[in-house]
């Protein structure tokens, strides 16, 4: 296929993808087969729950809205730019794609590569998250039906691939390594990422760390989940600038792991601080519970540069006001864009190399 075609069949897709809101939800009469697909998009976000209840239709909407802004023709080429890839792949290969659960779409951008790369992509969706991509497929295949020969959804085994991509915890990296050792992989595990705050933020910029911090309920590898603060730091600024995500607190998932974390921690005799809706507590750990945030102190930035550094393969993202270099701005962890690769792995150059 001809890799215009295949950015085409995206692009449109983004433009679908652009009538939906959380708020008011907009038929758009210039948008291919509405008529197939936009009722259904709608009965596709109400059943997104059902399969995993963290995907609030607040949660979902938060996805698709991503995706409208990225997939379009200036980002799509913005993006492969850089990269050799043929206009035309003669010969492509299949990629099976194992993926994660965690949050909406969250094994959409490997999608989107192997695809836009010109190979034929093989795809086993977790059981959390079974409804959107294949939805997507669908759309795709409508707009392109050439792709039908490109996209295949499976329930079982992956069979028939000559490279993977698998996404899952560290004990599920371990299988995988060893199971796909005989082919070309990516293989990601779990990490978490940190913000450094050094006293002086202002409240706007403490307000979008709470985006970073409770976006997806914190269940991304992109979510906040270890803040590290200067020696005698203080909190009150901190929570007076959350206070406008109390609300998470309402829903009930949530408000379980909430109580049930912090009599764990409380029987334990741990020291937190807590606002009512997140209990923060001082850990080493990058791996902080939902509902919880876990802080560290730092004696000087150099150090801790140092740390993060021999660090770097637990961290997806690292949020300052430019503290460290190639830090991310407060609020923006959950925006990637497209040249923005999980784990900083090169998707691109990897399939590229096929």
């Amino acid at each position: 296929m001809l890799q215009n075609d295949i950015i085409n069949a995206f692009v449109e897709l983004g433009k679908f993808l652009s009538q939906f809101s959380e708020n008011k939800s907009m038929k758009n009469p210039n948008v291919r087969n509405n008529d197939l697909f936009y009722d259904n998009f709608l009965n596709v976000i109400d059943l997104s729950q059902s399969y995993n209840g963290w995907f609030t239709k607040h949660q979902v909407f938060f996805a698709v809205n991503s995706w409208a802004e990225a997939l379009n023709a200036e980002n799509l080429t913005k993006w492969l730019t850089p990269y050799a890839i043929k206009n035309d792949n003669l010969n492509p290969k299949t990629v099976g794609l194992i993926l994660a659960g965690n949050i909406p779409l969250v094994g959409f951008h490997d999608f989107l590569s192997v695809l836009i790369s010109g190979h034929k992509v093989v795809v086993k969706t977790s059981s959390n998250d079974q409804k959107l991509l294949p939805f997507f497929g669908d759309y795709l295949i409508n707009i392109n039906p050439k792709l039908e020969n490109y996209i295949t959804f499976v329930d079982g085994k992956l069979e028939n691939y000559d490279a993977i991509i698998a996404t899952g915890s560290n004990n599920t990296a371990r299988y995988f390594e060893y199971y796909f050792k005989d082919k070309p992989s990516i293989i990601r595990k779990n990490r978490n990422s940190v913000a450094i705050l050094n006293g002086s933020e202002s409240k706007e910029q403490l307000q979008n760390l709470g985006e970073d911090i409770f976006r997806y309920f914190g269940l991304g590898c992109r979510s906040v989940s270890k803040l590290f603060v200067p020696k005698n730091y203080t909190f009150d600024a901190f929570f007076e600038s959350i206070f406008n995500f109390q609300d998470v607190i309402h829903y009930e998932k949530y408000a379980n792991n909430y109580d049930y974390n912090k009599a764990v921690f409380l029987m334990s005799n741990f020291k937190l601080l807590d606002n009512g809706f997140l209990t923060i507590k001082e850990d080493v750990s990058y791996a902080s519970p939902i509902s919880s945030v876990f802080y560290e102190f730092y004696d000087d930035l150099e150090s801790l540069k140092n740390r993060l550094d021999i660090d770097k393969d637990l961290i997806q993202c690292i949020v300052s006001d430019n503290l460290i270099s190639n830090s991310i701005a407060f609020g923006q962890t959950q925006k990637p864009k497209l040249w923005d690769y999980a784990d900083n792995v090169d998707t691109i150059n990897f399939l590229t190399q096929l």
